[in-house]
């Protein structure tokens, strides 16, 4: 009779805590692409989901002619209308979707949605070698995602490759190569002293590959002025920071959730920031954290006692991607008081890899995740208070 009961509670925990299934978003195969990867997703004040991706038209490669997606659920994620295209950089790549809806601009008082993106003209080692070039750009949306503007090129602002053979203006003291957002969504600060900066999480390669993946470096960059003028933070002091994704924390200061693309630590790596993201005074790995050398995805969703409530997705295994995990702070990520495993599947190679995270309400969050070998990207709900 005890196990009985037990049974039954755990059955009863898990439909309180996912108020709906795994709903597919994007499917290999389908809307004209042959794989989907790199989900990022955000909500509108109107209630709209915007769920973005790569859509690769030949294959799962990183490279080639890879667009930028969108669908758009007006249902909390129930139903998803048809797919569009944002971004189609010729039979070249376009990726790293980061979208972020700026509220404070006056001048677009019902929110006007960013989305920063890359593309490249070579494939990433390529990039690393000295031999191609990534770029940065946003286009704008005012009308919730139906239509967007043209293209805007920050690369000059937010990247410094040396490569003047390319182009003269492109001859900085530095010598950054590979480059890319988050993935996943931006962020806006919305409280305090840097009240509406937009804040780009990002990581750049500096000079030759070098061993263990140490070339690669975690920064940011920022907006002050909707999108006029843009600022790169000073790099997180650790070799081999890769993807990465921020978060506000109270009283203006902003974390850094990082991949270690070395994997001789398989943690997280953090960096805080007291100054709106420009330099770094603290940094860390995160034990708590255990990561494969994937993605993660990290949001603000509250505050308690002025402390800032975060929300962080993973897979959560130092070996492998599976085991997807949402995890849930309440002060400021010092420490994890609630963890939901969203999807296990061991006998799946790759199950559940790169997700985004978007809060829905004051009690669920929604998640949306690569599952099982980069198949499809899926929605689900958690009901986490």
């Amino acid at each position: 009779m005890k196990k009985l009961l037990v049974f039954l509670f755990i059955i009863f925990c898990t439909i309180n805590i996912f108020s709906q299934p795994n709903i597919p978003v994007f499917e290999s195969g389908k809307d004209g692409h042959k794989s989907y990867r790199i989900p990022a997703i955000i909500k509108l004040n109107n209630g709209h989901l915007l769920a973005f991706a790569e859509g690769r038209v030949q294959g799962a490669s990183d490279f080639g002619d890879v667009n930028i997606v969108l669908k758009i659920s007006t249902d909390n994620g129930r139903t998803w209308g048809s797919i569009k295209t944002i971004v189609d950089y010729d039979t070249l790549q376009a990726g790293n979707p980061a979208p972020v809806v700026d509220l404070t601009d006056p001048a677009y008082t019902t929110g006007r949605i960013f989305l920063f993106y890359n593309t490249g003209n070579k494939q990433e080692s390529d990039v690393r070698n000295g031999n191609g070039l990534r770029e940065v750009w946003y286009k704008t949306s005012t009308n919730g995602g139906i239509n967007w503007s043209e293209a805007v090129n920050i690369t000059l602002q937010t990247h410094r490759p040396k490569l003047p053979q390319i182009n003269p203006a492109y001859n900085f003291t530095a010598d950054w190569r590979s480059y890319a957002n988050t993935p996943g969504h931006a962020m806006q600060f919305e409280t305090g002293k840097y009240k509406g900066r937009i804040y780009i999480a990002a990581n750049h390669s500096e000079g030759g590959i070098q061993n263990e993946s140490m070339d690669y470096i975690a920064h940011g960059f920022y907006t002050d002025d909707h999108g006029k003028t843009f600022h790169i933070s000073n790099n997180v002091n650790l070799p081999g920071g890769n993807e990465n994704m921020a978060a506000e924390l109270s009283d203006g200061r902003i974390m850094l959730n990082i991949r270690n693309q070395r994997g001789d630590v398989r943690a997280r790596y953090i960096a805080i920031s007291s100054n709106g993201g420009q330099s770094w005074d603290t940094s860390y790995f995160d034990k708590n954290l255990p990561d494969p050398v994937c993605q993660g995805s990290l949001l603000t969703i509250g505050k308690k006692r002025k402390q800032n409530i975060l929300a962080f997705s993973n897979a959560a295994d130092e070996k492998r991607r599976d085991n997807l995990t949402l995890r849930i702070s309440f002060d400021d990520g010092k420490t994890w008081k609630k963890n939901f495993v969203i999807y296990k599947n061991p006998s799946q190679p790759d199950a559940a890899a790169y997700s985004d995270i978007v809060k829905l309400s004051g009690k669920k969050i929604g998640v949306l995740y690569e599952k099982d070998n980069y198949s499809k990207i899926v929605f689900t709900v958690v009901k986490w208070k």
